[in-house]
């Protein structure tokens, strides 16, 4: 098998996330590929060996698998590669996720140390679950016209515009078509991130799913300047089923693709807006942490208070807090919780969501936590984790766990970076208990894990 060389053959599987397993009979080897579906008859071109593993990229699908049963459901697919599995039925898309999780924490656990896991549970909607959503300004092709949406599928150039997404509300396809005809009316140039040249970067926007208020953030450049105040006119006289609180200006000179700011401008109204949970109700800001889906959340905090237990007079220590949900959610039936978080600007939400919904027994510290654990004066009963993508940093899990308390519960929205921190936590004592998936992400390769640890009790020695 060589680089370049061109095979057919059926996906068998795909592991996660999103890596189909091709076996080639002529070579008695498995091949590698990203986008496929388990059962897919496809066409595929070796690309590179990684230690001693073929990888290879997809050229085309010959036969449709069993599995697609449905047609799609926007015109971007497969182009976007955001929606991979919306041919699929919901069923087999948890039926195949839950294999994928099962596979990957049955090889992390302690080999004879029997644990619980209770599968996948599916979203409660679908389609038009995401109150998050970051679009990209370029063109689909070199010189084309100004384009807004998302990623072509193994591009970092092309963008392909949403707009007819089914991941989102239809209130943000309103906005984005609104955004995308006035800025090429306008003639506006977009950011080349080669020549470092342009003037319009990204188009981020949230919406509250119970509240429907929405906030519309133009990112871009400062190398250009316009009137605004026509731009703002034409969104404030859309017609959507929810309503805009807050335009921003975003100013963001950054060399790097990267949504940030280095000054934001309110152009109208506020720079937050209202979500509710449970009862409960947070402001959330541009840029803190929040659930990307409403009622996936409501599910999975739900599942959270089932799987923590009693907490009646305990300090429940919530790391990596962001605009503090889950301790809010907590507070009620805890002692105190305390809620670690690097970003400021979710700490000092997280503090006015606490006062406003009425919770006196909640602390949020702004910090890393590898650095305020040294600080802290609170001693938990029972510690959350809910760490980025990749997981907690291996210098702060050893002073996580030498708290050594009986109970920890880690929600990890990439399974893979869940399994390397266990590894860790198994050999300091701690057994895993129960897992469950939750499908935060419907159509996607991307699901959420819950998973509790206890500590193991001490064999007694009998010296008789």
């Amino acid at each position: 098998m060589k680089k370049g060389q061109v095979f057919e053959g059926i996906i068998e599987k795909v592991e996660f996330p999103n890596r189909g397993k091709v076996y080639i009979p002529e070579e008695e080897q498995y091949v590698t590929v990203k986008n496929g579906i388990p059962g897919q008859r496809i066409r595929l071109s070796i690309q590179k060996f990684k230690n001693g593993n073929a990888q290879g990229r997809m050229l085309e699908v010959l036969e449709k698998s069993p599995l697609e049963t449905r047609e799609p459901v926007c015109s971007l697919f497969p182009a976007c590669g955001g929606c991979m599995y919306q041919t699929m039925s919901y069923e087999s898309q948890l039926e195949m996720k839950s294999e994928q999780m099962k596979e990957i924490l049955d090889a992390a656990v302690v080999p004879g140390s029997p644990y619980v896991f209770e599968g996948m549970v599916g979203s409660t909607r679908e389609f038009g679950y995401r109150n998050k959503m970051e679009f990209s300004f370029g063109n689909m092709y070199k010189d084309g016209p100004l384009s807004l949406g998302l990623h072509k599928k193994g591009s970092t150039y092309d963008i392909l515009t949403a707009s007819d997404c089914r991941l989102v509300h239809e209130d943000m396809t309103e906005i984005l078509d609104c955004v995308l005809e006035y800025f090429q009316n306008l003639g506006a140039s977009f950011y080349k991130k080669m020549k470092h040249e342009g003037y319009l970067r990204h188009l981020l926007l949230r919406r509250g799913d119970s509240t429907g208020e929405i906030l519309v953030n133009l990112v871009t450049t400062t190398q250009e300047e316009y009137d605004l105040q026509p731009f703002i006119r034409r969104l404030l006289n859309l017609k959507l089923e929810g309503r805009i609180v807050g335009i921003l200006h975003i100013l963001n000179d950054s060399l790097s693709d990267v949504v940030q700011s280095d000054e934001t401008r309110i152009l109208y109204g506020q720079d937050y807006f209202y979500e509710k949970l449970l009862g409960l109700g947070f402001k959330i800001t541009p840029f803190s942490f929040f659930q990307p889906n409403s009622c996936g959340a409501e599910l999975l905090y739900q599942t959270v208070r089932d799987y923590i237990g009693d907490i009646r007079n305990m300090t429940v220590f919530d790391l990596f807090s962001g605009t503090g949900t889950i301790a809010q959610i907590l507070a009620p039936a805890a002692k105190q919780v305390v809620g670690v978080e690097i970003v400021r600007e979710a700490v000092d939400a997280a503090r006015e969501n606490a006062a406003k919904n009425g919770l006196d027994n909640c602390k949020f510290i702004a910090g890393d936590v590898f650095r305020v654990l040294d600080e802290v004066e609170e001693k938990p009963d029972v510690i959350v984790l809910d760490p980025p993508r990749d997981g907690i940093h291996p210098k702060a899990l050893p002073k996580i766990l030498d708290y050594q308390v009986e109970k920890i519960l880690y929600i990890s929205c990439k399974v893979t970076s869940l399994a390397r921190d266990l590894e860790t936590m198994q050999g300091r004592g701690y057994e895993v208990v129960r897992c469950v998936g939750i499908d935060q992400f419907c159509e996607t390769v991307h699901m959420e894990c819950i998973c509790l640890l206890s500590k193991k009790a001490e064999k007694a020695v009998d010296f008789l």
